[in-house]
């Protein structure tokens, strides 16, 4: 061996030219620390790469500064737009006369009327009519006239800095769901889950749209509809199906579309919120198949509570081999941990309380309410 090596018990022992004289480094010894930094820097690189599906993917963007866009008043004019499916001439003409009524001046998109088979228009059109609202500075709120479907294919294409440097109000309900949380997790602006503007408006919805979007009450205690507490249905019966009492934040919505956000960018973090959930038209069987798939890939065991709004339309037919609605939530969530409470007044209902994504509420099983601690809006 010449002066840099020699081979002792099998091994070849190195000595650097310029290393203190008793300093080796065995090679077997430097494969092992190599091959140990290989694994810890290939394990990092994982771990950043990897997809949160419990919605952590998004953590930056959701821990961003709360904004809470200003109050409504009378003479402000709002955006009304189709975002998803398409409305008919009735529906338009509903749309005008519920927002007029409060006193709103109605600016409609230039899409508006648009019909592309299922959708209402071009997601290029629906997605120019969003825009064109958000940038308008005379537009105070943008008001989705119905739900229906196709607001998640417009997702990735929305430009949030433009919504977060003209903070307004964003309402609707249903398939509006995936707008309200996508804007709320990527800009921290409140969104409102509330009544489609194409929708009946009883008194009862009306004033509680005005209390949130207008007085902006705090706080502000979500009594059930008066017409909910003398329904006979069984399901719009309020339930407890584990009691307890909470606060945190608000986040929810549609669970159809819920689960349909889980995964993406645009998931809220439901960790130490509330979280509230509704749907319309499912059997108790997909009901469960949509809390099993949220069970194994969101955190909702860490949630602070979760709130329950009416399930319309969700019992088994009359010789259904199924468990009932009741049945269902309650296997489904009870174990959980957090308290749930069923058959608060929203959902696909005439009858609906405004609830501000992102806003601070509490939830107490025992007296049955859901109340708003802050406003969700600004008056400054």
């Amino acid at each position: 061996m010449n002066a840099q090596g020699r081979i002792r018990g099998g091994l070849f022992f190195y000595k650097p030219r310029r290393m203190p004289k008793k300093t080796y480094f065995c090679t077997k010894t430097i494969r092992m620390r190599r091959r140990t930094f290989s694994q810890r820097l290939l394990a990092g690189a994982a771990a950043l790469a990897a997809p949160a599906l419990a919605g952590a993917a998004n953590t930056s963007a959701q821990a961003r500064k709360r904004i809470k866009p200003p109050a409504l008043k009378k003479g402000d004019t709002v955006g009304l737009i189709a975002p998803a499916s398409s409305l008919t001439d009735e529906g338009i003409q509903r749309a005008y006369t519920n927002l007029e009524s409060m006193g709103l001046v109605v600016k409609p998109g230039r899409y508006l009327a648009e019909v592309n088979g299922f959708l209402a228009g071009t997601d290029e059109q629906r997605l120019a009519d969003l825009h064109d609202m958000a940038a308008d500075p005379q537009v105070k709120a943008i008001w989705c006239a119905r739900g229906g479907y196709g607001i998640t294919r417009l997702l990735p294409s929305i430009d949030y800095r433009l919504f977060r440097r003209n903070p307004k109000i964003i309402i609707g309900y249903s398939d509006v769901t995936a707008l309200l949380n996508a804007v709320h997790t990527q800009t921290g602006i409140a969104t409102f889950h509330g009544p489609v503007a194409a929708a009946e408006w009883p008194s009862y919805t009306r004033d509680r749209l005005q209390e949130a979007v207008v007085e902006g009450r705090n706080p502000a205690l979500l009594l059930p509809g008066p017409a909910n507490l003398l329904y006979p249905d069984s399901h719009y019966k309020m339930q407890v199906i584990r009691s307890g009492r909470v606060s945190g934040q608000l986040v929810g919505g549609n669970l159809t579309l819920l689960q349909a956000l889980v995964g993406t960018p645009y998931a809220p973090d439901v960790r130490g919120k509330i979280l509230f959930i509704e749907d319309v038209g499912e059997k108790p069987y997909r009901i469960d198949r949509m809390l099993t798939h949220l069970r194994q890939v969101w955190p909702i065991h860490q949630a602070a509570g979760i709130a329950l709004g009416i399930f319309a339309d969700c019992q088994p037919g009359p010789d259904d081999r199924s468990a009932t609605l009741l049945e269902t939530l309650t296997e489904r969530l009870a174990d959980l941990g957090p308290p749930v409470l069923y058959g608060l007044s929203f959902g696909h209902i005439a009858e609906q309380f405004t609830l501000p994504i992102g806003i601070e509420a509490s939830l107490d099983t025992t007296s049955g309410i859901l109340g708003l601690l802050e406003s969700g809006v600004n008056h400054s």
